[in-house]
């Protein structure tokens, strides 16, 4: 009797005690998972359950996440020589903090942590942000493992889930949950005040269009580029904002962007503005939006374009079919047919009173359904299971 009264005492007290998660990160460049990281750092006094986080690699954000109202720690593997101990520090830094849960943005995280974590209570969660399209083999021997080892795989939309678990023919017993990307919508517009059409000398009566998204494998901005060329010939007055960096690793896709447009007579019409800190002054500023991916698997600049209240063309990837409610919240042409996409633009064109009055709902319908509090709140929902 006393033996269950005690044990009925030690779980109230665990439900009323703060679950505490640490989140892993690489490197703190500016990308669609930093960015995700950062609105929820940003947001950390709204949510549910403590947060810490740890990094590898510094990066662009760096100076806005040690800014966050999240203690960062800052813990980098080294050399071969000495990356053997790393879980062991991570190990360390865990037990101070009294972590409850790891939290890995990366397959290699979500071992470290496994590794860190061996005889120790703390669960480990991995969240998988892209596919394995255009990884090697040892990223897929990666992701086998850690899929195996984790407490929780969390997948960003139920397509992306649908796939990982064809793909590496996961069973019942392989613990898997749907987050959508939540938004912090509180900083969109802050700073629109400084006008790009000023900055760049752009005439009011252009259509200002653009794009957000490095140049990356994932994306596919020579589709947008082709369509812009097309535009072109029809004696539409535009300009158009590429917005994002340029890839070390894939130098290509940027270059075939920008010698397409040069050699098409674009260069006064097309700007290519590389990494921008201020976006979500930029977006409320467009008229119209245009995105084009080869393998996304949420969109969060999609989701932002929405939510800033303009016109969006995206094209049909089965991600963006179910993030827009089957094209109802922007609109989607086929998927690397520039025909397709003018004609949809041309239709703007001729009809913008409907589109921007349809973008404004639109809008309304996007801060309701991706803002960061229903992501936080998800969470915490996956993170008691587990506890």
């Amino acid at each position: 009797m006393y033996q269950i009264i005690f044990v009925k005492l030690i779980v109230v007290k665990h439900m009323h005690q703060q679950i505490k998660v640490c989140f892993l990160l690489g490197s703190l460049n500016r990308g669609g998972t930093e960015t995700l990281m950062l609105d929820i750092f940003n947001r950390a006094d709204k949510s549910s359950f403590g947060i810490i986080g740890i990094y590898r690699k510094k990066g662009l954000l760096e100076d806005s996440f040690h800014a966050s109202k999240v203690n960062m720690f800052k813990l980098t593997p080294g050399s071969l020589v000495t990356i053997w101990l790393y879980p062991w520090r991570l190990r360390k830094l865990l037990k101070r903090e009294k972590v409850d849960v790891v939290h890995a943005q990366q397959s290699l995280d979500a071992v470290y942590a496994w590794l860190a974590c061996i005889g120790l209570r703390i669960k480990v969660v991995q969240t998988f942000h892209g596919y394995d399209f255009v990884l090697g083999h040892f990223h897929r021997l990666l992701i086998r493992l850690s899929l195996k080892i984790t407490d929780m795989n969390i997948f960003v939309s139920k397509t992306q889930s649908k796939y990982y678990a064809s793909a590496y023919k996961l069973n019942q017993r392989t613990k898997k949950a749907v987050v959508y990307n939540g938004i912090n919508f509180e900083k969109l517009g802050i700073g629109a005040q400084n006008s790009i059409r000023i900055q760049l000398g752009i005439s009011e009566k252009s259509l200002l269009m653009g794009m957000v998204g490095n140049f990356v494998p994932v994306r596919d901005q020579m589709t947008v580029c082709r369509f812009l060329n097309l535009l072109n010939t029809k004696g539409i007055d535009f300009r158009f904002l590429f917005i994002g960096k340029k890839d070390n690793a894939n130098p290509q896709l940027f270059d075939d962007c920008y010698y397409f447009c040069q050699n098409k007579d674009l260069t006064g019409k097309v700007m290519f503005l590389g990494p921008r800190s201020d976006v979500s002054a930029l977006l409320p500023q467009l008229d119209v939006f245009i995105y084009s991916t080869n393998h996304d698997t949420f969109g969060i600049a999609v989701v932002e374009a929405i939510a800033s209240g303009i016109p969006v063309f995206v094209n049909d990837w089965e991600v963006m079919r179910e993030i827009t409610e089957d094209g109802r919240r922007a609109s989607l042409y086929r998927s690397k047919d520039e025909i397709d996409l003018l004609d949809k633009v041309l239709s703007y064109i001729a009809h913008q009173e409907s589109f921007r009055k349809s973008a404004l709902e639109n809008a309304e319908w996007a801060r309701k359904t991706y803002n960061i509090e229903n992501c936080l709140k998800r969470l915490n929902e996956v993170y008691g299971e587990l506890i």
